[in-house]
């Protein structure tokens, strides 16, 4: 009876002790103990797999942070590998859409030294050649009915024949975009939205949204496997002095047109930079002459100081009589050539001499004729080549050849 007496007291005393130490009886089977606030939290950083989620989502979850702080998607197709120099055609988005035209055009690429393409993603009308996920462009649609079907397959098939893939992104002339969203069009000063004379609309560079939009655009097509984003219409409509009569501009904080434009190339070049694709841009042949922006707002110093590549359109029929003291340039594609890759290379020696590197100077060439100019000639295989050596003996050894419906003659 005694020992029941102690067993039962000392049964008491070690309950009353268990209770006074906080602990608790075990959990049953499948019945979860959530320990306490302080426990939680220290048991966050333990579990060493689930901190960066937790993370990330923390992040996402914060309605202040802006997109564009968010890690940088990789691209779903690996970059061509290119070691040699870029010699390019131009692909329109309706020809890189069929698969019969493609495949000339890639046969012409197997037989011939050429080893590029520069293809559509934007073109001159504002349309996407294929559907895309960026918000904005599905939004206004601008991705409606695109040529290209599968813009992935058609990057891996190039990839396969070690073809490299160009991105063409047309900038700031977007008629599809200015009627979508007026607002961020340049605007005329008696009210409305200004049109150039053959009535297209443009945008205003000064708008952040414009520049923001086409940098999406830039950043998904980089995304998905262009090696390089080319822009073109990086400028404000040419007659600059009869533009800046009739368009009342967006604030420009003091900016100049050639300022704005920097601007962009650099907000792009910091978007396009995690994608690792080159960024290369478009200007009027006579940039590579010009001591000034011409009024659309193109200097070489600012834009071959920020980019990978420069691509001055040096088409012979596109010069004037007499330019380089030449009468008819269009009957001359080597003098032509000659010397706007001699003013090329001494903009980017300028360029070196204030501690920039300079961009690569790959020069887009004439392989159409231009039969609304006189005298012209009929420009095939001779007169393309004509170009193409004339840049080699500068010390040029990049193209790219211009065909609006991409037709080319072209020989190694």
């Amino acid at each position: 009876m005694l020992r029941s007496l102690r067993t039962l007291t000392l049964l008491c005393v070690a309950f009353i002790l268990m209770l006074s130490t906080g602990c608790s009886l075990p959990a049953k089977r499948n019945e979860t103990v959530l320990p306490k606030a302080a426990e939680r939290g220290a048991e966050k950083t333990l579990d060493l797999k689930q901190e960066p989620l937790l993370k990330r989502q923390s992040h996402m979850n914060r309605p202040s942070i802006k997109m564009k702080t968010l890690p940088q998607a990789m691209p779903t197709i690996a970059r061509t590998t290119n070691t040699q120099p870029v010699r390019g055609i131009y692909v329109s988005g309706w020809v890189a859409g069929d698969p019969g035209r493609m495949a000339k055009l890639i046969r012409l690429i197997d037989k011939t030294d050429l080893n590029a393409m520069v293809i559509d993603v934007k073109n001159d009308y504002g349309n996407l050649t294929y559907k895309s996920n960026v918000p904005e462009v599905k939004t206004i649609k601008a991705d409606a009915g695109p040529p290209i079907a599968n813009i992935r397959s058609l990057l891996k098939q190039l990839r396969a024949k070690h073809i490299y893939t160009i991105g063409r992104v047309v900038a700031f002339k977007d008629p599809y975009y200015a009627r979508m969203r007026p607002s961020q069009a340049l605007q005329r000063k008696t009210g409305g939205v200004w049109r150039d004379a053959k009535g297209v609309a443009w945008l205003d560079p000064y708008q952040a949204r414009t520049r923001e939009y086409n940098i999406a655009i830039a950043k998904e097509a980089a995304n998905l496997g262009f090696d390089e984003i080319q822009f073109d219409y990086v400028r404000f409509p040419d007659n600059g002095a009869k533009v800046n009569r009739q368009v009342r501009f967006a604030p420009t904080g003091g900016r100049s047109k050639a300022a704005i434009i920097g601007t962009f190339l650099r907000e792009a070049r910091h978007g396009i930079k995690p994608t690792g694709a080159k960024l290369s841009v478009d200007v009027f042949g006579l940039v590579t002459s010009s001591t000034d922006d011409m009024g659309i707002g193109q200097t070489w110093r600012e834009i071959a100081g920020t980019v990978d590549v420069i691509s001055p359109m040096t088409y012979p029929s596109h010069y004037s009589s007499g330019m380089y003291g030449i009468k008819a340039p269009d009957l001359h594609p080597s003098a032509v050539i000659k010397q706007a890759m001699k003013d090329a290379k001494r903009q980017n020696e300028q360029i070196r001499q204030i501690g920039r590197k300079p961009a690569q100077i790959r020069p887009w060439l004439q392989s159409f004729t231009a039969t609304w100019i006189e005298p012209h000639q009929q420009y095939g295989v001779n007169q393309v080549r004509a170009q193409v050596l004339a840049a080699q003996k500068q010390g040029i050894h990049e193209f790219l050849l211009w065909s609006s419906n991409c037709k080319y003659d072209y020989r190694s």
